[in-house]
């Protein structure tokens, strides 16, 4: 390696290829940085961001015995190679439920400002969010009602209006056993 530099084949003025000073005239620009995910709210319209994105709710089993917790997976993906935005009706972007029962609570966990909100999902991303039903209803502030055994159906949705028109939900079943 110490032959190369000592020989000074790296650099040769004589080499009529070989610049000596930079030519700043002719300044390459750099490619100004876009914001793709403001540019594809303004021109991609909602029915076909609508349908670009899917759900997915998942459980490890379809049976469970009575007090083991439901673990769940929702997943949400984006198939375009574009950025995506879903306008929602709050700031809560998405919701899960069990038998038709918002996050298994018959009293509102929480009043969300009246303000609109926006999930964003980057070109062809994907997003999962873990969760746990403890095979528990929240009847008051706090009070507890345990399921019955029998079939539940977990779901998942959109923050939108008519989410399952839109196909912006996804269910699956579970069975509580009865031991």
């Amino acid at each position: 390696m110490r032959r190369i530099y000592e020989s000074d084949a790296l650099h040769r003025d004589d080499d009529p290829h070989t610049p000596n000073e930079k030519d700043t005239s002719r300044r390459v620009q750099a490619v100004r940085w876009v914001n793709s995910t403001l540019l594809s709210r303004l021109l991609l319209p909602t029915g076909i961001a609508y349908r670009a994105v899917s759900v997915d709710i998942s459980t490890p089993n379809d049976e469970f015995a009575p007090g083991e917790s439901v673990p769940f997976v929702v997943t949400m993906k984006n198939s375009l190679p574009t950025p995506v935005t879903i306008p929602t009706e709050s700031l809560v972007l998405w919701t899960w439920t069990v038998d038709g029962v918002p996050e298994a609570s018959h009293v509102p966990l929480r009043d969300p400002p009246d303000e609109r909100g926006a999930f964003v999902f980057d070109r062809g991303e994907r997003k999962q969010f873990h969760k746990r039903w403890d095979q528990r209803f929240k009847v008051g502030n706090d009070e507890w009602e345990a399921a019955d055994p029998g079939t539940y159906t977990l779901g998942a949705e959109f923050n939108v209006p008519a989410a399952d028109e839109k196909g912006l939900s996804s269910e699956t079943i579970v069975e509580i056993r009865s031991d």
